[in-house]
């Protein structure tokens, strides 16, 4: 396990149950169910109530620990003793992505924890002098030493956007650690020599905010409170084309851009990834792990939006399919966009019980 004293030396290691329990859920298809661990006969699996989403608006008053180079904030949900599940989220969203799913969970058994990323929300650095990097495996880290802090030994793990990526790597390098994984959009680890090449070109007009972070307007825009704010409303929008949020609920979540870190991570994450800024030294074997595309071997859904932009046509999975080894399970939930736990609060928690029984 991580704590500060140790936190610098692991930076130096160089359709069956699954698909049951969706039945009658709308919008979802599923494919490659699980039939248990180690081929037993898969137990059978709870099927969650139905959530309208928008149901909550608040997580019980959020707590504080310090884990690894931050004081990080997290909401809890659930009985204290209960198996545990991590929920993460991506950009620009923050823990209420989760404001429905964390109940459904919890009222399940379920430990859940619900943290801010680093330079989102209450989250913050202990030190000044701590360079604000959002290159992946720091975010992944973070979330590592969290779990030690917590003395937690395994969880599940599940997240969309950067959330998808951070778990992913973590089932991937420290598989030990992860009981079961949902990745909404697949295996997203980033290879930093394959984000060179250019994509087709209707993809590349989804990524438009990408390229206008690797600008001084870009980062002259984040740093301004009111241009953040629209342009991370815009991107709401865009990505999620039928989700039907109000004022309220984007306001709620656009309190955790007033981070006082919260420009310097969003622009250096999307910097690093087209190899426009560097990372830190101390990463670079963790980085060239994940350059080989490690395979993720723990019991995993995925999950693709069929409104998201980013989601791979035809949203079968099957760009992704080879590197998950593992127990398996893919749902397509059709009308949904980006932002999937919220939008589709049932079938985001739904997955996460799904993968738990594979």
């Amino acid at each position: 396990m991580i704590d500060r004293r140790t936190f610098g030396k692991v930076l130096g290691v160089g359709t069956g149950a699954a698909a049951a329990s969706l039945a009658g859920v709308p919008g979802v298809a599923t494919a490659e169910p699980g039939n248990g661990r180690g081929g037993a006969p898969a137990a059978a699996v709870p099927t969650l109530p139905a959530v309208v989403p928008g149901t909550h608006t608040t997580f019980p008053p959020l707590k504080r620990v310090t884990a690894g180079l931050l004081d990080i904030g997290y909401a809890e949900l659930g009985p204290r003793h209960g198996p545990v599940v991590i929920l993460l989220h991506g950009w620009p969203y923050d823990i209420h992505s989760f404001v429905d799913v964390a109940p459904l969970l919890a009222a399940e058994g379920y430990r859940v924890i619900v943290p801010y990323l680093r330079g989102h929300g209450t989250t913050r650095f202990l030190s000044a002098r701590t360079f604000r990097n959002a290159q992946q495996s720091a975010i992944a880290l973070d979330i590592i030493a969290l779990m030690d802090a917590l003395r937690i030994d395994q969880a599940v793990l599940a997240g969309f956007d950067w959330g998808s990526r951070t778990a992913d790597i973590i089932a991937a390098l420290w598989p030990e650690r992860v009981k079961a994984l949902v990745s909404v959009s697949g295996y997203l680890i980033t290879n930093l020599a394959a984000n060179l090449k250019p994509l087709p070109a209707k993809a590349e007009y989804a990524w438009w905010y990408q390229y206008y972070f690797s600008t001084e307007r870009g980062r002259l825009a984040m740093a301004d409170p009111d241009e953040r704010r629209d342009l991370c409303r815009l991107v709401w929008d865009v990505v999620s084309p039928t989700w039907g949020f109000d004022d309220a609920t984007f306001a709620r979540t656009a309190t955790a851009f007033e981070n006082p870190d919260y420009a310097a991570i969003v622009i250096h994450n999307y910097r690093w990834r087209l190899s426009l800024a560097d990372g830190e030294r101390r990463y670079d074997g963790l980085e060239q792990r994940l350059a080989a595309r490690p395979a993720i071997g723990v019991p995993t859904v995925t999950l693709d939006a069929e409104r998201d932009p980013f989601t791979p046509a035809p949203g079968d999975g099957s760009s992704y399919r080879a590197l998950f080894t593992g127990p398996y399970a893919h749902r397509l939930l059709t009308g949904i966009g980006h932002n999937v736990p919220q939008e589709a609060p049932t079938a985001f928690a739904q997955a996460v019980v799904d993968a738990d029984h594979l």
